[in-house]
Formats: C-alpha cells, sequence, structure tokens
C-alpha cells in the first residue's frame, strides 16, 4: 500500500511524462504538487517508489518514468474517481445508413478525437443458437442440409452418403436432429450430446458426423468478424513508437482478425459479468503478443437486438488515459442514438 504522500508524487510523475515523454526530476514533482516537500525528501520518495516498481530511471542523472505497474495504479485511481462531465460526440450523431459505413465512421472520428490507432469490430451474436435443420435427398448418394442458426442466417452444407436413404429413414434423421439440437448454440454441441445422439441414430451415426461438420461450419461462418482501423498513422508520432518493425506487426495484427480474437474475447467476458464495458491494458497486460509495446483500452457496443462489438483504442503507454475513457464512456451514452436508430436501415436492409 502507499501512503498519501508517495501517491501524490508517483501520480505527478505519470501525469507529466504522459504529457512531456520526458524522465521526470525531483526539480519538476515540485513544482507539480501542493506539498512542502524539499527536494530531498522527494527523492527519498521517488526511490521508496522504484525499489517498489512503480518507476524506474532510464539511465543515470536522469529522472524517472512509469513502469507498467505505475501506469495500472495510475489508471485503476483514475477509474475510481468520480467521472468528470463527458463531452458529446456530436459528430457520430449523424444518421448513416449502413452499418459498415457507421461503424467506419466511428473508428474515423474516434481516431481522430483522440490522435490514436483505432479498430472497430462487426457485431456478433454470440453463442448463436441452431433455429432447426433440415435434410433434404440431392439423389442416392448425396443429401443437402439446411442449417439456420441465430437470426435467421442459413448455411448449406452437401453431404455425402455411403449408402442410399428412404424417404422414412431421412425423416427419421430430422426428427432426431432437431428433436437435440433445436435451440442449442455451439457450446452446447459437446461429446456428450454427440454420443447421445450416435445411440438413438443407430447405423446412421456416420451420417450424423457429416452434420455435426456442417452445423460447426454454419455458425462459424454466421459468426464471421469484420475489424474497421482508422488513425494507424498515428502511432508513429509517438518517438517510442515509431519503429518500424514495431509499427508493421501492430498494422498486421489488426489486419489479421484471428491474432486479436483473445482480446475481444476478453473485452465481451467483462461486460457479460457487468462491468461498466471498459478495459484497459498496459504493456504486458495486452493478450496479443505484438501490442505488448502499447496500451489498449475497450469497450463494447450492443445492437437493439442484442449483438455485440468491440471498440478499442491502442496508442503509447504514455496515452491520456483521461480523454480516451470518457471519450469511450460518451460514447457509450449515445450509444443508443448511434447503434440503434442509425442501424434501422441496415438491420432491415441486410448487408450489400
Amino acid at each position: 500500500m502507499l501512503d498519501e504522500r508517495k501517491v501524490i508524487i508517483l501520480k505527478a510523475i505519470v501525469s507529466n511524462y504522459l504529457e512531456t515523454g520526458e524522465p521526470v526530476g525531483s526539480r519538476t514533482i515540485s513544482k507539480l504538487i501542493n506539498l512542502d516537500l524539499s527536494p530531498a525528501t522527494i527523492r527519498n520518495e521517488m526511490s521508496d517508489l522504484e525499489d517498489m516498481g512503480y518507476i524506474v530511471q532510464p539511465h543515470t542523472s536522469a529522472g524517472r518514468i512509469p513502469t507498467d505497474k505505475g501506469y495500472r495504479f495510475y489508471v485503476d485511481s483514475m477509474m475510481s474517481e468520480k467521472s468528470e462531465a463527458l463531452v458529446t460526440q456530436g459528430a457520430l450523431l449523424e444518421r448513416v445508413d449502413k452499418l459498415e459505413a457507421l461503424l467506419k465512421q466511428v473508428a474515423k472520428v474516434l481516431a481522430y478525437n483522440t490522435q490514436y490507432a483505432t479498430m472497430v469490430t462487426s457485431p456478433q451474436l454470440r453463442n448463436r443458437q441452431v433455429k432447426f435443420i433440415q435434410l433434404s435427398q440431392v439423389d442416392e448418394d448425396d443429401l443437402v442440409a439446411v442449417i439456420v442458426v441465430g437470426d435467421n442466417v442459413a448455411k448449406n452444407r452437401l453431404i455425402h452418403v455411403a449408402r442410399s436413404l428412404g424417404n422414412e429413414e431421412v425423416l427419421k434423421l430430422n426428427l432426431l436432429l432437431n428433436t437435440f439440437l433445436t435451440g442449442a448454440s455451439l457450446n452446447e454441441i459437446n461429446l456428450e450430446l454427440m454420443q447421445a445422439m450416435r445411440r438413438q441414430a443407430g447405423d446412421y451415426a456416420d451420417i450424423l458426423e457429416s452434420v455435426f461438420e456442417g452445423i460447426v461450419d454454419a455458425v462459424h461462418q454466421a459468426e464471421e468478424m469484420q475489424i474497421y482501423t482508422s488513425g494507424t498513422s498515428n502511432i508513429l508520432k509517438y518517438d517510442e513508437l515509431s519503429d518500424v518493425k514495431k509499427a508493421t506487426a501492430l498494422l498486421e495484427t489488426l489486419e489479421d482478425k484471428s491474432g486479436l480474437e483473445s482480446l475481444i474475447d476478453e473485452t465481451m467476458k467483462s461486460d457479460d459479468q457487468g462491468s461498466d464495458g471498459i478495459q484497459i491494458y498496459i504493456g504486458e497486460e495486452a493478450p496479443v503478443q505484438n501490442m505488448k509495446d502499447y496500451s489498449i483500452v475497450t469497450s463494447t457496443y450492443k445492437l437493439p437486438e442484442g449483438a455485440k462489438g468491440t471498440i478499442g483504442i491502442i496508442g503509447p503507454k504514455r496515452m491520456d488515459y483521461k480523454k480516451v475513457v470518457q471519450t469511450l464512456k460518451s460514447l457509450t451514452d449515445e450509444r443508443d442514438t448511434i447503434f440503434g436508430k442509425d442501424t434501422t436501415a441496415s438491420e432491415k436492409n441486410g448487408p450489400e
């Protein structure tokens, strides 16, 4: 635990470093805080903070800079304080007919307002449920399975069978599949359920294997995610992030959605658990390897039918956390206007 004096000094170090990007010395601290402390006393406190892992001296005779632990303390303290008045993101209220255009607009405005890189994912209905399955014969050796999941997303799969089936046999399989799987989510279609169905299917168990594969494919395709980015060139404005290899790795990560799954999953889980939806990852806390040199602030948004998406802001560790969090909170407050009314048209017309 830090005493009050150490807390004040640590916050002053982090705050000043966020603004300047330069190591902070005791003389600077003495001008920033309203405590009657001598430079020697401040240096002693800074030495204690360094021993505790909150700050570090980059080289001899330099001031101190925050460590990831120091940034974490600053962020946690900031988040626990009473939120300041939020600035309305008026530019986001422009009505947009297409959801894709809206998400790109959100990413662009956030990048402009924060001067960091931003990402916005397309909304996903997590754990889509199977609505119904229909097997039909194409010819003696092939069946077609129509699998409908979630909000009436239909996928077809052609299934080759080793032996021809009669109408009654196909009807029996349809009854079996829908009895067990209607209303089930992908997570609920587990080995135990499959084994129970195989016992019921008897001689037709091998056909079920192909149908299961079709269901998994259908759900995954329905949940295919798009990621819209903006402001990636903003990263190069910060000296500590201007390394070409690091910047390239970040760009590749933003383009490769599979590399962001862990970040998106953590954000969604936090929202599902009833938090305020905002998560902050500093340096090594980032669940994505190519983002270990950055700070990431994420939030969620929800469409009227329950689909959720993720918003992320990526910048240096000396990010203006207060501004970024306020920006995301403001976006959250306007969520019904932005992601409700503005997406009505695209929801009715469907993607193009």
